[in-house]
């Protein structure tokens, strides 16, 4: 079993790389391997609604790491993503990244364990976690909890170390994810997975 986490900063080695390296190190002692994977510092254009990922599962652009993503994502068996506060909200290349990873791969996102973690100095870290969960609740995607919000604090990873209790949720968060897997893992050709209705029903609220 296998875990991909995604680093959403700028900076590869920064506050929320410590962040993921800490539930990197906590599955490791679980047996799950991990691997993190930096989204980077170059351009991430936003989607365009040109709708190619329907017919492909990739994006049409493939000049940065968007469908490098979709294929890690769909050899991992739990997902977790890592983001910096910026206004209160996710890094927005990481956002636009995700938008369109989710929208040609969500499919095969289905059922995986995933989690979101946030760094942040002081403030914005909920509505920014808020934000990220999202992906993960329309893609029939299990959220993975721990014993608080997902959050660290500290302006840099020194700080980030000290953040006792940020860090002991992040392991926290590392054990059930491996719980979790292991328990769909047992349970693979013995319980079905949930019987996927037809998205037959589009209500639009301006008919």
């Amino acid at each position: 079993m296998n875990v991909l986490l995604i680093n959403g900063s700028p900076h590869k080695s920064g506050c929320t790389f410590t962040a993921l390296s800490e539930i990197a190190g906590e599955l490791e002692k679980q047996e799950i391997e991990t691997r993190i994977f930096h989204t980077g510092t170059k351009p991430i254009r936003g989607c365009v609604a040109c709708g190619k990922c329907r017919e492909t599962g990739h994006c049409v652009y493939s000049d940065d790491p968007v469908n490098e993503c979709i294929d890690r994502m769909k050899k991992a068996d739990g997902i977790v993503v890592g983001s910096p506060v910026y206004y209160a909200s996710p890094n927005g290349a990481l956002l636009a990244l995700l938008d369109r990873v989710f929208f040609a791969g969500s499919d095969a996102f289905a059922y995986k364990p995933a989690a979101a973690i946030v760094s942040c100095r002081r403030g914005g870290s909920a509505t920014a976690f808020d934000v990220l969960n999202k992906y993960f609740t329309i893609s029939n995607m299990p959220v993975v909890s721990s014993q608080y919000w997902n959050h660290v604090h500290g302006q840099t990873p020194e700080e980030v170390r000290q953040d006792l209790e940020g860090l002991q949720v992040m392991r926290t968060l590392a054990r059930n994810m491996a719980w979790l897997l292991k328990c769909i893992d047992v349970a693979k050709g013995t319980v079905p997975y949930p019987e996927k209705e037809t998205m037959q029903y589009r209500t639009n609220f301006i008919r």
